[in-house]
């Protein structure tokens, strides 16, 4: 929080915000010379700055165990929130005896203490519904500070989670925060119950939009199969005009949201059909902006089949997959006619990923969706060189540091377009590494390293 709000461009919104610091270190300095650390902090304190008042000076280990105890027991009423204690040598000229790591110092070791636990009441449990569709349980909780921040509510995961850790709603429960930072709930205390706790159910319809919600066979998520149920709607658009996906420069999540508050748009196809009238009361003097989102709406209307493929969000299917059927399948129509043994036999596709592929394009609604986006003329076919070269079919890349004359993209596209594949880690697979300058050089001098050692 604090490192966001020194960076806002706004300084008047930093000045707003209640920084404070401890000064922790002095890094050099001119006038005196520093025997130890400690030394050191005491300066800074005469000096009037802030030091971290729970600095104590040891004379042997057992000390430093006994200290760090003694903080952890306490840590409680301190004014500021911790997660460890840190022992540092306070001999200065014998730290630089000791020396350092690559990114650490030899004469320091961090100590973590165990979460911090507290008990309070599971008061009931909602769901939310996310893009793609998941429904997730979340625990609303009565109100308790944990680790130096209130917490209210926390996400339960899925039926399984709330299986195995016996939940019922008006349980007293036991809440940490996981690595100090996420709120989780460890146990339920089953010795408190009343007999009032209630069991709670997964919903077999989308609490939102009334679709039927399917958990299927082998999987933990229950899920909501509604395309344009409104819970998923904000981000089903956003996903779609990402970079990723349709890449509509110009339309971030705060104008997708505007549109649909504005209800100027109620769905995907809905943007292409937008006009200037309606952005540019969206900003002060917006006619440029508004310019600029229509120009750049219009571009997307020729990106290639596999872009909108992956727009779409379909489950199990990212821009690598969307790829392989669009180079598959040509255009979208044969995709949406494809039998769920087309799908099955591609190699990249499991019994899983056909069904999804094949479920997404048999519901109504994403026909609708796509009929509305073909009539407002966005590209429905690959535009990719399709080249007879298929020297590089069966082998498999694995690209790796900064390429001087292509992005990775552009390497990756060059590789699938003579038949090859690209993959993101070396496995017994790999055929082939195209490594960047960056990448041979670390190579080179881990070899060095390694010679030097034998």
């Amino acid at each position: 929080m604090a490192a966001g709000s020194l960076r806002q461009l706004d300084s008047n919104i930093t000045k707003s915000r209640p920084l404070d610091i401890y000064i922790f270190n002095v890094q050099e300095s001119n006038d005196i010379k520093f025997t130890s650390h400690y030394e050191s902090l005491l300066k800074l304190e005469k000096l009037g700055f802030q030091v971290n008042p729970v600095k104590i000076l040891c004379n042997n280990i057992n000390e430093c165990i006994e200290k760090i105890h003694e903080i952890g027991e306490n840590r409680e009423a301190l004014t500021f929130g911790i997660d460890g204690a840190v022992i540092k040598v306070d001999d200065l000229e014998l730290r630089e005896i000791i020396g350092t790591n690559f990114k650490t110092p030899k004469w320091a070791i961090a100590y973590k203490y165990p979460p911090e636990q507290k008990e309070t009441i599971l008061k009931d449990i909602i769901c939310q519904v996310g893009r793609t569709g998941v429904i997730t349980p979340m625990a609303i909780l009565e109100p308790v500070k944990v680790a130096g921040s209130t917490i209210s509510k926390t996400t339960l995961h899925n039926a399984d989670f709330i299986k195995e850790k016996g939940l019922k709603i008006g349980d007293h429960v036991i809440i940490q925060k996981a690595g100090d930072v996420i709120p989780e709930i460890v146990k339920s205390l089953i010795d408190k119950r009343t007999g009032n706790e209630i069991e709670f159910q997964m919903p077999t319809v989308c609490p939102v939009c009334g679709m039927p919600a399917i958990r299927e066979e082998g999987e933990a998520a229950t899920r909501c199969i509604g395309i344009e149920c409104p819970a998923r709607n904000l981000r089903n658009i956003i996903h779609f005009v990402s970079k990723e996906g349709m890449n509509i420069v110009g339309l971030g999540d705060k104008i997708v949201e505007t549109l649909l508050d504005k209800k100027l748009i109620k769905n995907i196809a809905d943007i292409y059909y937008l006009k200037l009238e309606d952005i540019k009361g969206l900003k002060k003097d917006g006619t440029k902006f508004a310019t600029n989102l229509i120009d750049a709406i219009e571009k997307s209307k020729q990106n290639s089949l596999d872009k909108l493929i992956t727009a779409l969000g379909i489950r199990n299917v990212g821009t690598k997959l969307a790829k392989i059927l669009a180079t598959k399948f040509k255009t979208i129509d044969n995709l949406m006619n494809a039998t769920m043994d087309e799908l099955y036999e591609i190699d990249d596709i499991g019994e899983v990923t056909a069904k999804s592929i094949y479920d997404f394009f048999k519901q109504s609604q994403t026909k609708d969706l796509i009929d509305k986006l073909k009539n407002a003329n966005v590209n429905m076919e690959t535009t990719e060189n399709q080249n007879i070269d298929d020297r590089f079919s069966g082998k498999t890349f694995v690209l790796t540091g900064s390429l001087e004359n292509y992005t990775r993209e552009e390497a990756s596209r060059i590789i699938e377009s003579f038949g090859g594949k690209t993959s993101s880690s070396v496995s017994k697979k790999t055929d082939f590494v195209l490594a960047g300058s960056e990448a041979r050089e670390q190579a080179f001098k881990s070899r060095r390293i390694r010679s030097k050692d034998n």
